[in-house]
């Protein structure tokens, strides 16, 4: 999916800086793979999420196609395809979040293990958009623009980081639910 998206992107300079975090994460799983493996469930929530985000990064999310018809269906103001990924980032990347974090601490309660995933969710959720601002303001700020996608709305940082907590928020409360041990 990923070569896919690759051929042709729309802005090709923003499908680059979109693209510098996914060659280290794929790097770093292939990297550690012999070392540290998560659960097959995770691998695959890791992929969905990789998928949506190479789809934002060929189009720029701005422009996703199924954003626009989410726009022209709910009558929204802007193309939320970057809201959904932010929400998606929460929800998929909960379980493995928890397992790098907690695979070894047999004492921590099951809560504890899920509220301080959440949390590792909203920091890594900070960290990205200050690192996003960053990177747009300083290695191409004619390409800032497209990266950033705001699409005009001032909030719309805080906005994605509200959201990765809401899906994270969610992910943990069907975990929680689930009851099964965390040290998977």
């Amino acid at each position: 999916m990923w070569a896919v998206c690759a051929i042709s992107p729309n802005d090709r300079s923003d499908w680059l800086l979109e693209n510098l975090l996914t060659f280290a994460f794929v790097g770093a799983l292939l990297g550690t793979f012999r070392s540290f493996r998560f659960s097959d469930r995770s691998y695959v929530q890791m992929t969905v999420f990789m998928i949506l985000h190479a789809i934002g990064g060929h189009y720029t999310y701005a422009q996703v196609p199924v954003g626009d018809w989410m726009k022209d269906a709910f009558g929204l103001s802007r193309n939320h395809f970057d809201r959904v990924v932010h929400f998606s980032f929460g929800l998929l990347l909960m379980r493995p979040m928890r397992e790098l974090g907690f695979r070894n601490a047999p004492k921590l309660g099951n809560f504890a293990k899920l509220y301080f995933s959440t949390a590792g969710i909203g920091l890594w959720s900070m960290n990205y958009e200050i690192l996003e601002w960053l990177v747009a303001a300083i290695v191409d700020p004619a390409a800032g623009t497209a990266y950033l996608g705001t699409q005009g709305d001032q909030w719309d940082a805080q906005k994605d980081m509200g959201l990765a907590l809401l899906g994270a928020f969610i992910a943990a409360l069907f975990q929680y639910r689930d009851g099964k041990p965390t040290s998977e």
